[in-house]
This record gives structure tokens, C-alpha cells and sequence, in this order.
């Protein structure tokens, strides 16, 4: 399965590395950096590639790479899953998952990779039972285990462990019992230069958090559950009975958890929430640009936190434009330009427009550039999924229940 992992930043440099069934060197990662080299963006590296010796199998995710190092062939999403899960740890852990944060804390991480993974194949990964193996840190921890000479690892194993449900643990109790849900939905989508939508799809995740005393056993119900159709479930849901009667039965875990994710593809209707007619001209010398944006279809809701970014031809220099709203930034390094319009009016257009400075003698670029699309909309789920009713079993208190929605853009690109 996996021999290595390694972790590298934006600059190439490998700042982490971690072996299992055997010590792969580091120069396995040159055909790594030879594919890096190559991507137009971080983001485009190849997440398969093969050698002559090794498979390389990587994700990027917080300006960072994690790659893992493989020596026979296996299912590339097993591994892929596995190192988003690694991700999500270590954000859950340490509040963050950035170079500075892992190096802070080498000990806890090499701790957790120790756990998550047994002789290269995938263990415990369950933020739960991690949690109840290897003590999340803290100052005052950190304080004490300097003094103490105490290690961060559990003498017993959780008490989920030994039961049938291993997901939560024995003997919780709140104060005040809480039951959280977000519903985040991110929408992919490709528009063509006429407006015309090319594809478009919504990938949504119900997030909870719970904080519920004793073994609650919840059942929870949805306007539209036929929605829901392409789903990949937490461990704790009892699938016969979604399968029968399309319920969510389940005995929670305690804490932050994904309780279900779901695609729904192009073959259903995607609400598109902004439009975006981007009009570029270049020129020997010179060029300019006018791009418009505006409302489309938000259902009453406001946008917010949008912002366009640009990716423009290497032979620009400078670019000379004026906004209506908001601010805009062109780094001439790495060519991007960026537009940081924040919330959106729906009652007027938004427009960024002026001129764009070329390279002489370079002649006009062959393409115009892609318009990347990011904004947030709050309490709205746009493939109009929807919580029904949410049903507590085996506990006689009532807890505080709340659902949020959330809509945000995932790949959402429009072509000129």
C-alpha cells in the first residue's frame, strides 16, 4: 500500500516526510517537480503519475502538496480519500493545516500517521477515536507535558473500541445539549463565451456538530430526499433503512463529523446564482478589457465574499482599469489579476474595464483568459435540498437543534 509520504510547500522544498513499510528517498519526488514544472496552475499537477519504479499519488490543499508514494498499483481515490482525511485531521487538531502549523507540532502529526496508518494501510481515521488516542494540543497541555515529561498518548484505548460503535464514545455528558447541521453545497461550473452553460453540477456535505449527553439515537427526515441520490455516507447511518423508507437513522458521533456528501450532476437543472461576460480585445502593443457581472437566479439571498480572478497572457505588463464597486490588483509577477467585489448589488451591473499594456513585439496572445469565479451565499442550498424534521431516540431531554445552509463556488469558471 503506502511506503511514504511526503509533504512539500509552494516553494519545492519537502519540509515533512514520513515512511512506513520502507525509506523511499527524496529523489523520487524529481518526477514530481518535473510534472509541477509543467501545470499551468499549482492546482493542474497530474494526482496519478507513474515511474518507473513508484506511483505517485498527490493532492493539493492549502498551498501544500501531500504526496504519497506507492510501489504497486491500488485504486488512486482510496489513496486520494485517505490523504484528504490526513487534511481534515490535521485542520481538526490544529485549527489549521498550513507548513508553519505542521512544523509546530512534528510530534502530534508523526503521532497521528503512526495511527492512521498500520504497516502502510489505512487504520484508525476517525477524528473521534483519534481524539480519544492522542490528546488534541493545548498551551496549558503543552505546559504541563514539558514539566511532567508526560506523552501525549493514551495508556487504554477508547472505550468506543470495545463496542459496536466504535464512532462514539462511552459516557458523554453536556450541560446543555446541542445538535448543529450545515448543509454546504459548492457548484462546478464551465460557461462559454456566449453565456451558454457547458457543464455544471453541485457537490453538497451535510457538516455536524454535535454536543449530545448519554447514546441519542436520531432519525432525520428531508422535503426532497430523491435529491439525494449520488451519496457516500459516514459509518454510523444505517443504510438498509435509507435504501427502504430514505431516512437517516443513525447513533451519532460526539464532536465535528461529516455525516453524508453528494454529487448531483449535469443531468439535473443548476441554479446559477451570478452571470459574468467577460470582453477582452488585444492588439500589437496593447489591448483592452470590459467584464460585467450581475445577478442571475439567488432566490432573494445576498452574494457575498465574490471575487474574479484572472490569469492573464505572460506577454501582459501592466493592466489600467476602473471598477464600479469594490477594488482590483494585478500582480505583474505572476500575472494574475484579481477583482474583490464583496457583496452584490442586485440592483445594478458591476463593471471593470480600461486598458491593458503588452509586450512589444510579442504580437497579440493566441487566447483570452479564463475568468475564475469564487462568492457565498448564506442560507441557501441551490439544488434545493432541504431538512424536514429531526428526531431524537433513547434520551429523554430535548436538545437545541439547527440547521444552516450555505452555497459557495466551487470550480466555476467563465471562458472568453
Amino acid at each position: 500500500m503506502i511506503h511514504s509520504l511526503f509533504m512539500i510547500n509552494p516553494s519545492g522544498d519537502i519540509f515533512m516526510e514520513k515512511h512506513w513499510r520502507s525509506v523511499v528517498s527524496k529523489s523520487v519526488c524529481d518526477y514530481f517537480f518535473e510534472a509541477q514544472t509543467k501545470a499551468s496552475s499549482p492546482a493542474d499537477v497530474p494526482p496519478v503519475l507513474a515511474t518507473p519504479h513508484h506511483y505517485l499519488i498527490s493532492i493539493y490543499r492549502n498551498e501544500l502538496y501531500f504526496v504519497a508514494v506507492l510501489q504497486k498499483e491500488v485504486q488512486p481515490l482510496f489513496v486520494i480519500e485517505f490523504l484528504h482525511r490526513v487534511g481534515d485531521v490535521f485542520t481538526d487538531y490544529f485549527g489549521a493545516c498550513t507548513e508553519l502549523v505542521i512544523k509546530d507540532h512534528y510530534v502530534v502529526v508523526y503521532e497521528l500517521l503512526d495511527e492512521m496508518l498500520d504497516n502502510g494501510y489505512p487504520h484508525v481515521t476517525d477524528i473521534n477515536v483519534l481524539k480519544g488516542m492522542i490528546r488534541p494540543p493545548t498551551v496549558l497541555g503543552a505546559v504541563v507535558d514539558t514539566v511532567t515529561g508526560r506523552s501525549r498518548m493514551s495508556n487504554t484505548l477508547p472505550s468506543g473500541q470495545l463496542s459496536n460503535i466504535p464512532w462514539r464514545r462511552q459516557g458523554v455528558k453536556y450541560a446543555n445539549n446541542e445538535a448543529y447541521f450545515d448543509v454546504v453545497e459548492e457548484i462546478d461550473a464551465i460557461i462559454d463565451k456566449s453565456g451558454t452553460t457547458v457543464q455544471s453540477e453541485v457537490h453538497g456535505s451535510i457538516e455536524c456538530a454535535m454536543k449530545l449527553s448519554g447514546m441519542p439515537d436520531l432519525t432525520m427526515t428531508f422535503m426532497n430526499p430523491r435529491l439525494l441520490d449520488d451519496v457516500s455516507f459516514h459509518p454510523c447511518i444505517r443504510y438498509r433503512r435509507w435504501e427502504s423508507e430514505r431516512v437517516l437513522s443513525f447513533v451519532p458521533p460526539d464532536g465535528k463529523f461529516r455525516l453524508l456528501s453528494y454529487h448531483i450532476g449535469s443531468s439535473s437543472v443548476v441554479m446559477l446564482p451570478v452571470w459574468v461576460k467577460p470582453v477582452f480585445s488585444f492588439r500589437e502593443g496593447s489591448g483592452s478589457m470590459d467584464l460585467t457581472v450581475g445577478p442571475k437566479q439567488t432566490m432573494g439571498k445576498q452574494v457575498e465574499d465574490l471575487v474574479l480572478t484572472m490569469s492573464m497572457p505572460k506577454t501582459v505588463l501592466n493592466c489600467n482599469l476602473t471598477c464600479t464597486v469594490g477594488n482590483y490588483l494585478f500582480d505583474p509577477t505572476t500575472k494574475i489579476l484579481k477583482w474583490h467585489i464583496g457583496k452584490l448589488n442586485p440592483q445594478k451591473l458591476l463593471q471593470l474595464k480600461g486598458s491593458i499594456s503588452l509586450q512589444s513585439g510579442g504580437g497579440p496572445p493566441d487566447s483570452n483568459p479564463t475568468t475564475e469565479v469564487q462568492f457565498r451565499i448564506s442560507q441557501l442550498a441551490v439544488s434545493g435540498l432541504k431538512v424536514n424534521r429531526l428526531d431524537l431516540y433513547g434520551e429523554k431531554y430535548k436538545p437545541f437543534k439547527g440547521v444552516k445552509y450555505t452555497t459557495k463556488a466551487g470550480k466555476f469558471q467563465v471562458r472568453a
